[in-house]
């Protein structure tokens, strides 16, 4: 396989809306190039970047996947990201990686939620932006009103590059506003025709407009261009280039991916127009892990050896690949890896790039390529491999907080190793998951974005590492405590033939007014009452049982008793005994104490687009939720509020519903309150059930 320096070589991903043809323009892009000998199709299962079980079950793209197409001497490498919210993290490691982002979108249905926050996380991570407009064969299909859309919602940087021959069934070709020409056909079959007379006014109107463009993204040009002097071709050139790196100018091109009308001219402006990783001229800036001081490297062969390694794949068969992109430098079998992250020096024995699944050996690649390291020891996402006798790090990826959370149990007994350790796997592959246990409920919860985010989780731990785990809602940490003040006694007594068993205890419970405190034991007997060998026995057993509440079995808080009488017997009174007794005191007396069940409450933030203010507000309320603040932030409203976890449970997959996937927000845990007493009966009857269900 052919070697490409660093100026033939073009990084783009692929993002938008889910079902808007990215896996499908993937495929068609190699198989115009003839790297594939027949376009799959994602309902067939055998599209070449959708190639997981999940991903062929689901006819859906679940990871970001590499594609490199060879075309005219140039290697693009494609990184088809998924579309669906649920796997959102897929797209912090490509966005690190690429010079340009091509954003898909649909010519029937125009501008979606998916495109618009894929336009705003690449204006973010300032990289170079494009749109495709895809499915224009497709019945009602519209390339003005797609423009228009995009138009309205990007502004002025919009600019029509490659416009559509026909529309719908009728879709047979693409116009290249920058060279004037016409072309007709599908795949490499696609030939120059002349310009049909009623596209000439329409290509030299959008000409004007990309002239327009060009001279404002550069001083000189625009001088000349306001001074009414007719700009260049090469100058149009110059200033479409400058444009595209500061982002003023954002390509919209039409094609179909799955005719194949479009894609050969949409190729040859990747490779033509788009930035190569030398071209940008940009520094890739870290710091030196031993003075912190920042240093830069830039995309050549002769820097010193840098790379970011953006994406893990988890195998249990191959082992581990770590995909990564050459920020400098270039790598051969005999370069020197030092993980700065880990601080470790690793070994790979062998280089590849992926096409899909397939793994292809190269001895060497240059700077600015992606590629995969297999095996390695320490490296994880998000490491910077580099010179060991010049360390840079690069800075950590991103990824979006989990806001969705599930207890997950092994399904069989005694495979509990089995299942955490897979998903300790899986975790390696997606860092939008998290693993952790809840000292509280004593469960293991597996947090991710979403429904199905978690559903693929499970399913692949089985299908990947044979280990089958249950997935259920987790339980809420409620707590009890007591409202007053009781004196009660406890007595024990027991008559079994010759020892028997005695103790009796008086003790006066209280609630505690400092929150940080959960229980306090005073020992205030006086005269030998209660032995001193038998006191701390009387703490223990109020230690051990305050764990169960009275009312639903949640653990007892902010409790103080003081023993204060009681009485022994010289013979029958044992440690056992005392712990008993205060077991008795303590159940007793809480239960005259007015006990209350206590909920945990959780701080919301909230970010949603005015127009979903009203629902949100009102949703809040449903939700026993408080609203305690709101103001504008990044061109949204931030809401701020207050509400019981247990209302919150699956707020995720409702907000997202609400808004159309356009809100998000985070929690984090504030305090407890009491229960309303209509809740708190039904928390009670419920624990009751369970309690029941255990006994039988």
């Amino acid at each position: 396989m052919a070697e490409f320096l660093t100026g033939n070589i073009r990084n783009i991903a692929l993002m938008g809306h889910g079902g808007e043809g990215k896996t499908t323009l993937t495929e068609a892009m190699l198989y115009a190039a003839h790297i594939v000998d027949r376009q799959g199709r994602v309902e067939d299962g055998n599209a070449t970047t959708d190639f997981d079980p999940e991903e062929v079950k689901r006819h859906i793209s679940i990871s970001a996947a590499i594609a490199p197409v060879d075309w005219k001497e140039k290697t693009i490498n494609v990184i088809d990201v998924p579309g669906y919210f649920d796997f959102l993290g897929e797209t912090a490691g490509p966005l690190r990686v690429v010079e340009t982002v091509g954003i898909v979108v649909s010519a029937v249905t125009g501008l979606s939620v998916g495109a618009e926050k894929a336009f705003t996380a690449a204006t973010k991570a300032n990289t170079c932006r494009m749109f495709i407009v895809n499915q224009m064969d497709r019945d009602n299909a519209s390339f003005d009103n797609t423009f228009k859309e995009l138009h309205e919602h990007c502004g002025s940087s919009v600019v029509p590059v490659l416009l559509p021959l026909g529309e719908g069934p009728k879709f047979r070709g693409v116009v290249n506003v920058l060279e004037q020409k016409a072309y007709e056909g599908a795949y490499d079959k696609s030939k120059e025709v002349p310009l049909p007379e009623e596209m000439k006014g329409k290509v030299q109107e959008a000409l004007e407009y990309l002239t327009e463009q060009a001279a404002a993204a550069d001083d000189d040009l625009m001088m000349k261009y306001l001074e009414g002097e007719e700009l260049t071709h090469d100058e149009i050139l110059s200033g479409f280039h400058k444009g595209m790196k500061d982002g003023s100018i954002v390509p919209v091109c039409a094609c179909s991916a799955l005719t194949g009308v479009g894609i050969a001219r949409l190729l040859d402006l990747i490779t033509k127009y788009m930035p190569s990783p030398a071209h940008l001229g940009l520094t890739h800036k870290g710091v030196n892990p031993a003075t912190g001081e920042e240093v830069s490297r830039t995309s050549h062969d002769d820097e010193p050896f840098s790379a970011f390694v953006f994406k893990t794949i988890a195998d249990p068969y191959v082992g581990k690949l770590s995909l990564f992109r050459i920020f400098s430098g270039k790598l051969t079998t005999t370069t020197q890896l030092y993980n700065v992250n880990k601080e470790k020096l690793e070994k790979s024995n062998a280089i590849y790039i992926l096409r899909g699944k397939k793994q292809i050996p190269k001895q060497l690649l240059h700077s600015g390529d992606l590629g995969a390291l297999a095996k390695l020891q320490f490296t994880s996402t998000g490491d910077t491999l580099c010179d060991p006798n010049n360390p840079i790090k690069y800075p950590d990826l991103v990824f979006p907080d989990a806001c969705l959370s599930k207890a997950v149990y092994a399904a069989k007994q005694g495979e509990e190793d089995k299942v955490f350790g897979g998903l300790n796997r899986l975790i390696e592959e997606d860092c939008s998951l998290r693993l952790e246990k809840n000292t509280e409920t004593n469960e293991t919860l597996l947090s991710g974005l979403g429904e199905m985010h978690l559903d693929v989780v499970k399913n692949k731990l089985e299908s990947k590492f044979g280990a089958k785990c249950v997935l259920s809602d987790p339980k809420i940490p409620y707590r009890e405590a007591i409202r007053k003040k009781v004196s009660v006694e406890g007595r024990h007594k027991k008559q079994t033939g010759g020892h028997g068993q005695f103790a009796d205890v008086w003790i006066e419970f209280s609630p505690i007014l400092d929150k940080e405190v959960d229980f306090e034991f005073e020992d205030a007997v006086v005269g030998g009452a209660v032995p001193r060998n038998f006191i701390p026995s009387v703490e223990k057993g109020l230690r051990e049982n305050i764990v169960h509440g009275v009312l639903a079995g949640y653990p007892m808080v902010h409790l103080h008793a003081k023993l204060f009488d009681g009485g022994y017997h010289p013979v029958d009174s044992s440690e056992m005994a005392f712990k008993t007794a205060a077991r008795i005191a303590y159940k007793k007396g809480c239960m005259d104490a007015n006990p209350v069940l206590l909920e945990p409450i959780l701080h919301v933030e909230i970010m949603v687009p005015d127009e979903y203010m009203g629902d949100i507000m009102g949703d809040i309320t449903k939700r026993r939720g408080r609203i305690i603040g709101m103001s504008q932030h990044d061109g949204m409203q931030l809401v701020e509020a207050e509400a019981p976890q247990g209302e919150m449970s699956k707020y995720a997959t409702d907000l997202r519903s609400m808004t159309q996937a356009r809100g998000s927000f985070t929690t984090r845990f504030e305090r407890y309150e009491e229960v309303p007493k209509d809740v708190a009966d039904k928390i009670i009857a419920a624990a009751e059930k369970t309690d029941d269900d255990d006994d039988e």
